[in-house]
């Protein structure tokens, strides 16, 4: 299982958020680029970025921070936010992003992901961010009434390879993963899921090796201590 260490960029520092609340977040980096080169020294296969600004208003905000983390690490970087039409993934597969997440754009304009799809194929993935099993959008802002396996299928049936899967009550909190969740998903598609959310410990990590999943997201839990980011990415592989 691929341990990915998180990057939450919010004007142009690292951040985590509480249960999405933009109104709780926390400067855990004001470098990006020094938090991005310690994962890499802890052995990080690969990073996940979130541009949260670009969640907020619709396009990416932090891309000369983006480009740069990219340069620097050269080891693959995962990216979401605010990519809501083909010119922004074309740029953000230019500058080097090796897998684009689209969020909101997935479940409010299909034929986009299509198109996405089509053109890029693995590079594509699909964040499927939950509220009570509900799809939230515009940055975990407004939840929609879709239900986020049926979802995840509509999403794997026009050929996303890659869901990351977030139980929004869970993130931030250092609670555990919603596994119950979890595992619905894993069973119900056989797309590669990234879990996120919640993620406290190694044991959780464990946990969710364990259930066969594809990957793990964890942020705050490294910020904090509570995960030591070379044994845990040791420990999955």
């Amino acid at each position: 299982m691929i341990v990915f260490p998180a990057m939450d960029l919010r004007d142009g520092k690292c951040v985590r958020l509480y249960q999405g609340e933009f109104s709780k977040s926390e400067v855990v980096g004001e470098n990006p680029l020094d938090v991005a080169l310690s994962f890499k020294k802890s052995g990080a296969e690969y990073i996940h970025m979130v541009d949260l600004d670009g969640a907020l208003n619709g396009e990416v905000k932090n891309l000369n921070i983006i480009s740069e983390v990219i340069k620097a690490v050269n080891i693959p970087v995962e990216l979401g936010g605010g990519i809501r039409n083909m010119k922004t993934v074309d740029m953000l597969i230019g500058v080097g992003v090796s897998r684009v997440i689209l969020g909101t754009a997935a479940l409010k304009d299909m034929d986009f992901v299509k198109q996405a799809v089509k053109k890029y194929g693995e590079k594509i993935a699909v964040g499927i961010d939950a509220k009570n099993e509900k799809v939230a959008v515009n940055g975990w802002i407004n939840v929609s009434d879709v239900d986020y396996i049926d979802f995840a299928k509509r999403m794997e049936s026009i050929g996303v390879k890659t869901i990351i899967f977030t139980d929004i009550s869970k993130d931030g909190t250092l609670q555990g993963p919603n596994l119950e969740q979890l595992g619905r998903i894993e069973e119900s598609v056989s797309c590669n899921i990234i879990a996120s959310g919640g993620i406290k410990s190694v044991e959780d990590l464990k946990n969710i090796k364990n259930m066969g999943v594809y990957g793990a997201i964890t942020g705050k839990a490294i910020y904090s201590g509570n995960i030591d980011l070379k044994e845990a990415i040791d420990f999955c592989r």
